[in-house]
């Protein structure tokens, strides 16, 4: 199922070679989950509901505090208290009516994460913990949905697409265990506007791969340096001794 294009809403798109009416309608076709509708989450969903995404999952447990304003600009200070995924929710229904959403108000783990991704033709993981990430990447494995995923830390963010193709690398390739040393956010601190850049990169890569669109990040890690405005893109190859995909093909 698709929505009608809207030739005046989608007039930037439609003149694009690499997305034009085909690459629109995949977008209006398309069902994207997205777990956690904060600094990362938020600004992708934005991004894509203005793009004509036909139907976006908001997946987020939490509720917004005032901590989440300085980069979290899709809240505002009278919804401190509200329910993200709702309140999210409204925010990109007053964008693009036309984009069906779907607030999830529950945190995703091994149990339900299968359950909650749903039918979703592509995923985005902006959550801020290794065990959902985990979750997540498991069940994309399950279903065959391809990920992506971005992190951000003090100056610096990440993002990659995971599982585009059977041979290709999973999240547990790039971060097969828990690191030792990791950090959060609240811990060392992330500039509110890397969110922004990194979730924007992860809106445009979903955008990409709906429309097969140029070279995405399949098979390569995209790393960047706020405080030097320098990027480097690396290669990732599928592990054969990863604990979640080395065993299949």
């Amino acid at each position: 199922m698709s929505i009608p294009i809207d030739i005046d809403r989608f007039a930037r798109h439609l003149v694009l070679k690499e997305i034009g009416g085909p690459g629109q309608q995949a977008l209006g076709r398309a069902h994207i989950a997205i777990i956690g509708a904060g600094g990362l989450g938020a600004p992708a969903a934005l991004y894509l509901a203005a793009a004509g995404v036909g139907t976006i999952s908001l997946i987020d447990a939490d509720t917004v505090s005032i901590d989440n304003l300085q980069r979290q600009i899709i809240y505002r200070t009278g919804q401190i208290g509200t329910a993200k995924a709702k309140t999210a929710a409204r925010a990109l229904r007053a964008l693009n009516p036309g984009t069906r959403v779907r607030p999830v108000v529950k945190a995703i783990d091994g149990e339900n994460a299968k359950r909650l991704i749903g039918k979703a033709d592509l995923v985005l993981d902006g959550c801020d913990n290794y065990e959902t990430r985990y979750a997540t990447n498991a069940a994309c494995l399950a279903t065959g949905t391809p990920l992506i995923s971005g992190a951000v830390g003090r100056w610096d963010g990440q993002i990659s697409l995971f599982n585009a193709r059977p041979e290709a690398p999973c999240y547990r390739c790039w971060v097969p265990e828990t690191p030792p040393d990791a950090e959060t956010c609240e811990s060392v601190g992330v500039v509110g506007a890397l969110t922004g850049v990194v979730g924007s990169m992860m809106a445009l890569e979903a955008i990409k791969h709906i429309c097969a669109a140029g070279r995405t990040l399949d098979g390569r890690v995209h790393l960047f340096d706020g405080l030097s405005m320098e990027s480097r893109t690396v290669t990732l190859d599928k592990d054969p001794a990863c604990r979640e995909c080395g065993s299949q093909t």
